[in-house]
């Protein structure tokens, strides 16, 4: 075990000398008061060490003392519902210890060690398995906490039975003398393994209709959020993390203010997942390492929460990856990067910004997991992203638009209008369209991805007859083209407008978002066929049908959106008949 002396002292990076046999990322105590580090370099003797905690009042000559241990985080039950700092110390055992006021150098472990768990055997004696496998279950909420042999375990069970275990408890022992409890420790900046990596085919359904039916991104695919400050990242996370389709979600605050994060955490426990009825806190790990937390733990934080992320995962569960936002862990690397004296890149930005967003994105993805039976598990990224007054071309941005497969652009002007999420739909892409077209013509309905690319044509001939409306005004305009205004106008406030706060509209199931936009779609073709019959657009546009569209996003049942494509005919003969 290493023990050096502290001989320089920068903000967060503590410079060690006398270290000889430290070796990179082992984490360290620092001073009398044993403050968290984590060695970053490492020079001839020297260790320089990024503290998780405040270094003030640290002093030249305290000593420094290694575990001979990487950043490691404890995988067994008891995550759920948990609320960790970035390096996974409970939030709400920090302050039964030190009060609200967090003291340094505290260490608590990331699992209850005294709680028993109801642990049910899948496997009996004599059975071999294998690294992944599945040994037991213990029962976590309404979550099956799926016990599973270490990735790199293994061997043939020699003694194995149910009962009430601490996640410290041996359950199973091994032919070879190999124990297994109910807890794994893996470090955080590796990957876990396995089998096989699947092709993003399955759509992540969020109930948002600008996400599902615009811009899918997949399970397991990669999204990101970037949009200046008020435009609505924090909420547009916080709703993904609401409403997506996965079993678990973590959530990582990393950077944001602290009263967004206490708005979460309150939140979180009164809201009920529309899917099983259950609490949405009973499917959720939080992260939270708030602005005024200590930077060197906020670029912890996201290798903490994908790792949790990586565990579920691996039982087979899609899990769903909030990180808000990857530009204050990025900032977070340009600080530490600034005290370690390394050459700038761009803004500040450490040359290997770009290496280290990119290994963040790529631990993302559906896979066949590690066991020999067959099971799937997938995690999926969404990043937000803050761009300093919405700057699109800075680092961050630029670099994970490389790397993300989704992209939501949030815009200042709508988010002004009050046009909320304010994605906007011109800038947005997905690269995932290809890919759930199957299983949208399967689960929707064969003409899904004509009616999306019909909208998108719709909204992108708005832009350009807007244009041409503030150059001559719309009575230049041909009828046809302000029919278009009109159409997209609906389409815009009735369809892609959604509130997060309202009880019907905040979850916009699947089945719902397709006829409401065939409905649109429906009144648009009946519009045009209308006037090319002659009818005056004046009395088209005033029909009664029309505040039946804009009310569809109220209707709870989809057999009220239907029946309005009877009303448009109806309308339509009552015009032309008139």
């Amino acid at each position: 075990m290493a023990e050096g002396l502290i001989s320089r002292i920068t903000g967060p990076v503590v410079v060690a000398e006398h270290m000889l046999g430290a070796k990179m990322y082992d984490i360290v105590t620092v001073g009398n008061e044993q403050l968290n580090g984590e060695i970053i370099r490492l020079d001839a003797d020297e260790a320089v060490i990024q503290v998780y905690e405040d270094t003030a009042g640290l002093t030249i000559g305290e000593s420094v003392v290694t575990t001979e241990l990487p950043l490691s985080v404890e995988l067994g039950p008891g995550l759920i519902s948990s609320i960790y700092d970035g390096v996974q110390r409970p939030l709400p055992e920090l302050v039964k210890q030190t009060g609200n006021f967090i003291s340094r150098g505290v260490t608590i472990p990331g699992l209850d060690h005294e709680k028993k768990w109801e642990f049910v055997a899948t496997v009996k004696p004599g059975d071999t398995v294998g690294p992944g496998d599945i040994i037991g279950t213990v029962r976590e909420y309404h979550i099956e906490h799926r016990i599973m042999v270490p990735p790199t375990g293994g061997g043939v069970v020699r003694e194995i039975s149910g009962g009430e275990y601490t996640v410290d408890d041996t359950v199973c022992i091994l032919e070879d003398g190999t124990g297994i409890t109910l807890m794994q420790r893996w470090p955080v900046r590796k990957g876990r393994p396995y089998r096989k990596k699947l092709d993003p085919t399955l759509p992540l359904l969020t109930g948002q209709r600008i996400f599902d039916t615009l811009f899918p991104v997949t399970k397991g695919g990669t999204a990101m959020i970037p949009g200046g400050f008020g435009t609505g990242k924090t909420v547009s996370e916080q709703t993904l993390a609401k409403w997506s389709d996965t079993q678990i979600v973590v959530y990582i605050g990393c950077g944001e203010r602290g009263n967004e994060m206490t708005d979460v955490l309150t939140e979180f426990p009164e809201l009920t997942d529309p899917r099983t009825g259950k609490p949405l806190i009973h499917r959720t790990i939080l992260i939270a390492n708030t602005s005024n937390m200590p930077v060197a733990a906020r670029e912890a934080s996201i290798y903490t929460g994908i790792t949790i992320g990586e565990y579920f995962r691996d039982m087979g569960y899609d899990v769903a990856l909030m990180a808000d936002s990857t530009s204050r862990w990025g900032e977070a690397l340009r600080e530490v990067s600034g005290r370690l004296e390394e050459m700038p890149g761009e803004e500040g930005y450490p040359a290997y910004l770009a290496s280290r967003l990119a290994a963040f994105y790529e631990r993302a993805g559906r896979v066949t997991c590690l066991g020999t039976d067959e099971r799937m598990g997938s995690i999926t990224i969404v990043g937000a992203v803050s761009p300093p007054g919405g700057d699109f071309s800075e680092p961050i941005t630029q670099n994970t638009l490389r790397i993300a497969g989704t992209f939501w652009a949030l815009d200042t002007t709508l988010a002004h209008a009050r046009h909320f999420p304010a994605i906007n739909w011109i800038k947005s892409y997905s690269l995932y369209l290809d890919s759930v077209q199957e299983w949208f013509a399967d689960h929707v309905s064969e003409d899904w991805r004509e009616l999306r690319e019909r909208t998108m044509y719709l909204l992108q001939k708005e832009v350009e007859l807007q244009e041409i409306v503030q150059l001559v005004g719309p009575d230049a305009l041909p009828e046809s083209e302000k029919a278009i205004l009109e159409i997209t106008r609906m389409l815009r406030e009735d369809f892609l407008q959604q509130s997060a706060y309202d009880a019907v509209d905040s979850f916009c199931p699947l089945d719902k978002q397709y006829w409401m936009l065939k409905v649109i779609l429906a009144y648009h073709d009946a519009i045009m066929k209308a006037m090319d019959r002659g009818t005056s657009i004046k009395l088209l546009l005033d029909l009664p049908v029309k505040s039946e569209i804009a009310r569809m996003k109220e209707r709870e049942d989809v057999n009220d959106i239907k029946a309005i494509l009877g009303q448009i005919d109806e309308n339509m003969s009552s015009v032309e008949g008139a």
